[in-house]
């Protein structure tokens, strides 16, 4: 009778144990992960604090999301048009053709704006050139949460010209 009991128990426990492996595996299948955070214009013509602290939500703009494989191939892209606060909210689920996303291998960065008076893309909060995702700000069962700093586009008057290499080059030649 002992026995049964003890078969009993170990038959339940590797019931419980096995159905309970089986929801954790759909959770994580049904993942989602979200990039949110918002794109302001900031203006060079106002004094240190307000550029800093005064930036204006642009709406329309474009963010996108870049995700690659190991081997450096983008398997995901995705995009999104902020709403009238600036706020944009990418989604992508945590498994990819069977396999699960390594957020590391993904980066958000900054596409266009509407806004023809702030359209000048920015590196400030790394915009122009991507942002990796690399912590998570939240996660809750199955949802991992990025929250990003804010990204910028400035106006043409505060656009930084791109300096010509070729012409120093030719300056120090002829110095000497």
């Amino acid at each position: 009778m002992m026995k049964l009991a003890v078969a009993l128990m170990i038959a339940a426990s590797v019931l419980v144990s096995y159905t309970t492996h089986i929801v954790l595996a759909s959770d994580e299948a049904n993942g989602i992960i979200h990039v949110a955070g918002k794109v302001l214009c900031q203006d060079c013509s106002q004094g240190w604090n307000e550029w800093i602290h005064g930036s204006d939500p642009i709406k329309g703009s474009k963010v996108s999301l870049t995700c690659l494989d190991r081997r450096s191939r983008v398997i995901y892209y995705t995009s999104d048009t902020t709403d009238e606060t600036g706020q944009f909210d990418l989604t992508v689920k945590r498994y990819l053709y069977g396999k699960k996303l390594d957020t590391k291998l993904c980066s958000a960065r900054l596409v266009s704006s509407p806004d023809y008076a702030c359209n000048i893309l920015t590196d400030f909060g790394r915009g122009r050139s991507g942002l990796k995702l690399t912590n998570p700000t939240s996660i809750y069962r199955d949802v991992v949460k990025f929250v990003l700093q804010p990204f910028y586009f400035t106006t043409p008057m505060c656009d930084k010209p791109d300096t010509n290499s070729d012409s120093d080059d030719d300056a120090e030649q002829s110095h000497y």
